[in-house]
Formats: C-alpha cells, sequence, structure tokens
C-alpha cells in the first residue's frame, strides 16, 4: 500500500537545525525544493491501493535513486549516506535521526518503476520543468553523439561460454535436482554431473594448442548433447534462450567453425554479432575508432542546444554505426518533449547520404542535419574533385575532361551511375598515377544512391555557415564528460530496461543541477514552478 512523506515538520528535521551544507550546493538547493520535487502521488499506480503494510515513501526513494545516481554509489552506501552524510539529509529534507532502511528496497523500488512503464518518471518530469519555464523553446537545435560504457557483466572466451552455457542450459531443464535424474542415459547422467555438480575448469595445459583443441571437440559435443536434452523443456523460457545462446556460438558460427576433417576450430575473425558474456547476453565488443574497442555499450547522449538541457538518453547497442541512432532519437526527442527538431548538430557519424536524405524528408518539417563529410586524404584526386551533374549523367575530371555515365545497379532503391574516362585520356595527365589503379582503363568514378545529398553536404561544408553551427557541437560532449564524472562508463544493472532506466536517473540528476543554474541566472521561482506542474505532470506521466 502507498506511503506518504509525513508534511508535518519537526524539531528534528535536518533543515530546521544549524549546519553545514552550501544553500547554492546541489544538495542545498536540492533540499530547497525537496517537498515538491517528487510526488507520492504520481507512483501511486505502482502499489496496492487498499491492502499490505504503508510502504516508504515513493518520493523519498525517488529523492535518493536521485541522489545516488547523481553521487554514483550502491544500494547500501546510498542508505547509509541518508542516516550519517548531513548533505543527504538536507537534500531530502530528513530528521537527523532518520533510521534508514533496508538497501532492497532500492532494489524493489527500480524494478516497480519498470515494471509498471515509469522509468523516466524523473527524467520526464524534470523535460517538463525546462518546458514549463521556457528554458527549452518549441523548436530546438538538438546537438547529439555516443559514448561507450561498460557492461555489466563478465567478458568470457569461448570456452567460458561453452561451458557456464551448458550448465545453465541444464539446470534451467530442472536437472540440477537429484530427483529429475531419474531413469537419464548413463551419458546423460555424467553431462549433468560434470557440468552441474562439479562445473570444474578442464585440467589441461591451456598453453597447447592440440590440448585445447581437443578439449574443444568434447565442449561441442557435450553442447550438442544438452541441446537434445534441451527440446524435452521446449516449453520453459529460459531454457529456449539459453539453447539459442548456444547454438549461435557453436552452430551459428559466431565462435566455431568445422573444418574440412570435420573438426571444430575456432572461427577467424570476430563475428559482428559476437556474444561475449552469457551474465549479460546483450554485451557487444564495439569500436569508438579504429584504434579503441571497447566491451559493453553505447550511449546515445541528445541536449537541446540554447539550455544545454539533456533531451534524449538512450542506451544502444556497441556494434554498428552510430549514425544508425539518429533518426530514432529525433522521434524520441519530439514525442518526449513535445519539441519540434528542426536542427541536429552531430559528428561525421551522423552524416551519412542515407541520414540527409531521411531528415530532408522527416514528416511535417525537414530537418536541418549538420554534419561534415570525410575528408579526402588526397584532394586532388578525390572523387569530390569531380564535377558529377547526375541531371545529365556525366562526370568531369579536374583536368576537364567529361565523359557520360552508364547505368548501375539500384542501391537502396536508389539509381547509381558508373563513370569511365579512356585510358589514354587518363595516361596523358599529370595525375595519372595518383588517380588511376586499374592496369586496363582509366579511372572509373561509381556514385552511391545518395550522391546529391552528399555532394551538397560537400558545398556546404566549404561555407562560413557550417562552421559556425558545427563550432556549437562540442557543448555535447562536455555534458558527456559530467555525465561520466557522475558515473556513465559503470553500467549497474542487467538487462535493458534497467540499463535504460540507470542513464535516464543519471541523466535526470544532471538535468536537476543544470535547472538549478539556469534558475539562477534567469530568476526563476524553480518551487513554485514544480508545484505548478503537478496538475501537468500526471497528464505527461500517463502519456
Amino acid at each position: 500500500m502507498l506511503g506518504r512523506r509525513d508534511p508535518q515538520r519537526s524539531f528534528f528535521d535536518s533543515q530546521s537545525l544549524p549546519h553545514r551544507v552550501p544553500a547554492d550546493s546541489f544538495y542545498g538547493r536540492m533540499g530547497a525544493v525537496s517537498d515538491v520535487l517528487f510526488r507520492d502521488d504520481d507512483l501511486e499506480m505502482m502499489y496496492c491501493p487498499d491492502n499490505g503494510r504503508p510502504s516508504i515513501p515513493p518520493s523519498l526513494l525517488a529523492g535518493v535513486t536521485l541522489l545516488q545516481h547523481h553521487d554514483n554509489v550502491s544500494d547500501a552506501e546510498a542508505v547509509g549516506r541518508t542516516m550519517f552524510d548531513q548533505r543527504w539529509k538536507v537534500a531530502l529534507n530528513l530528521p537527523v535521526d532518520f533510521p534508514g532502511f533496508d538497501p532492497s528496497s532500492l532494489s524493489h523500488s527500480r524494478n516497480r518503476l519498470v515494471d509498471h512503464g515509469q522509468e523516466r518518471y524523473a527524467f520526464s518530469r524534470f523535460i517538463a520543468v525546462g518546458r514549463e519555464a521556457g528554458f527549452i523553446p518549441d523548436r530546438v537545435t538538438l546537438l547529439t553523439d555516443t559514448t561507450n560504457v561498460k557492461g555489466a557483466g563478465a567478458v568470457q572466451d569461448t570456452y567460458t561460454l561453452l561451458r557456464q552455457g551448458t550448465r545453465k542450459l541444464l539446470k534451467a531443464a530442472g536437472l540440477a535436482l537429484p530427483g529429475q535424474r531419474q531413469g537419464l542415459a548413463p551419458r546423460t547422467r555424467d553431462l549433468v554431473e560434470r557440468y552441474v555438480d562439479q562445473d570444474r575448469k578442464a585440467d589441461i595445459d591451456w598453453a597447447d594448442p592440440q590440448q585445447r583443441l581437443a578439449h574443444l571437440q568434447v565442449l561441442a559435443a557435450d553442447v550438442d548433447a544438452a541441446l537434445e536434452l534441451a527440446i524435452e523443456h521446449s516449453d520453459n523460457d529460459e531454457v529456449r534462450h539459453l539453447a539459442w545462446l548456444l547454438t549461435k556460438t557453436l552452430r551459428v558460427g559466431d565462435d566455431l567453425e568445422t573444418d574440412e576433417q570435420g573438426q571444430i576450430q575456432i572461427a577467424q575473425g570476430t563475428a559482428p554479432d559476437r556474444i561475449i558474456s552469457l551474465t549479460e547476453p546483450e554485451m557487444r565488443h564495439g569500436r569508438k575508432s579504429k584504434a579503441h574497442r571497447f566491451d559493453g555499450f553505447k550511449v546515445v547522449v541528445t541536449t537541446e542546444q540554447s539550455s544545454e538541457l539533456l533531451l534524449d538518453i538512450a542506451d544502444v547497442t556497441a556494434a554498428g554505426s552510430d549514425g544508425a541512432h539518429l533518426l530514432p532519437t529525433i522521434q524520441r526527442t519530439a514525442a518526449a518533449a513535445d519539441v519540434v527538431v528542426e536542427r541536429v548538430i552531430g559528428d561525421g557519424a551522423f552524416g551519412s547520404g542515407e541520414n540527409r536524405a531521411a531528415c530532408a524528408d522527416y514528416p511535417d518539417q525537414a530537418v536541418d542535419l549538420v554534419a561534415p563529410v570525410a575528408q579526402p586524404t588526397d584532394p586532388a584526386v578525390h572523387k569530390a574533385a569531380f564535377a558529377i551533374d547526375l541531371a545529365v549523367a556525366t562526370a568531369t575530371c579536374p583536368q576537364g575532361h567529361t565523359v557520360s555515365g552508364q547505368p548501375g545497379p539500384q542501391q537502396e532503391s536508389q539509381p547509381t551511375w558508373l563513370f569511365t574516362f579512356p585510358r589514354a585520356t587518363c595516361a596523358a595527365c599529370p595525375l595519372f598515377e595518383r588517380c588511376v589503379r586499374s592496369k586496363t582503363t582509366g579511372r572509373t568514378v561509381r556514385t552511391g544512391p545518395y550522391e546529391a545529398e552528399l555532394q551538397a553536404a560537400r558545398r556546404r561544408q566549404q561555407g562560413s555557415e557550417f562552421d559556425a553551427l558545427y563550432r556549437l557541437r562540442p557543448a555535447v560532449e562536455r555534458k558527456i564528460g559530467e555525465l561520466v564524472r557522475h558515473g556513465l562508463r559503470d553500467t549497474r544493472y542487467v538487462g535493458e530496461p534497467n540499463r535504460q532506466l540507470q542513464r535516464l536517473w543519471l541523466g535526470a540528476a544532471v538535468n536537476l543541477k543544470r535547472l538549478f543554474t539556469l534558475a539562477q541566472a534567469q530568476s526563476v521561482d524553480l518551487y513554485a514552478l514544480l508545484r505548478r506542474l503537478e496538475p501537468r505532470q500526471a497528464g505527461l506521466m500517463a502519456a
């Protein structure tokens, strides 16, 4: 049943007694609005209306969760600070003798938020404050970027994935219980005993390639036997999931392949969607650059340019291009903040021709995408140095020679062109050695499906207007740096909903800091805004 904070103040309230927490600190400012920052009624749907003991007030748990992400501390440390840290007592307006509560209450609170679709509660509330105060305009310019974060699971090699996966599969099938093993064939019983009862790493010389190879054959055979056994328990969701993970690792070819002799071998290279952890199966290898590889996830961070408030923060897969997340970011931001996105500024990863075409054709209003096109290493002979007229299908090289194009294969339902210059013409050119790679023909230029968009982007990039706009982008990098200082790199929870909750509450804490700064600079009464927001907030959370 829903518990509520007692509005009655006592002599022992931390704010009623002398303290040394500065009024202009984050904790002091939070304490000044603590009784309207969150409302118990906003989260009433998470509790039984007429049964059970009163809960810890959800407004208090929300405040503790916000501070927990601001200070990047564990559940146990968060509860300890409510009892012993004067800054937290002032921020939450707790009595000096506050007895605390069991740390598991924070875990239960997070589960309730996820189960009832309220993980955006604090983040959405503070965006609504920014909109109500006029800090966030109706038409916005977004600054967006991604950063890498670590996963909460342990990265495992192929041998460990197969061994632990087999063990988990057998346990999920109920074979950890001795009574379930009756009637099993001796081979199956031995399999269960080795993986469930013993579960030890193989006693081999791991530096010997032949012993590793022989052990790999044993593991593969055991996985196949476990998968056959799992067929009898295919109605179990966990069994099906684990069977899929093992099949992907062993038979789909993410980690293993079969050689000409029929032996299982470790596959060469890394599969793009390779599973790297059974404790967090959604973790992946990722790259921010050729030299920077990481294991975990990416987070897309999007701020509003004028206020520098976060309008979106999303946990996404580590694999793949950053640019693939541009349109979902625009859609989420427009819907959640009730704004029109006029312009997006991002780095070169967002500047693909596909994104430019999609932004130009965005429903209701085109979105101006400001992102650089990659600069060629040799501009004199790069395709950008050729004057390509798509209307008449001609290409003119830097030396003034023009050829007509031949239609190429359609890509993404868009036409492409192939322009081939005569070998004799190219051989007489002083740029021949740098420009021509073919041994038989002259220079060949191919256009892609979004050539017109990329041409326009290259022309725009040469102007001062582009430079002025692109100089705004570092603000999102500073915001990412602020998030990292508050613990963005460390993922605490397993599972996409829980990870997303962590990102959103961390974003809410950073936004609250920014709201305090904006309110002071513009003489806005944040306390009055929060009180006035209450009816609108109920509608926002319902939406």
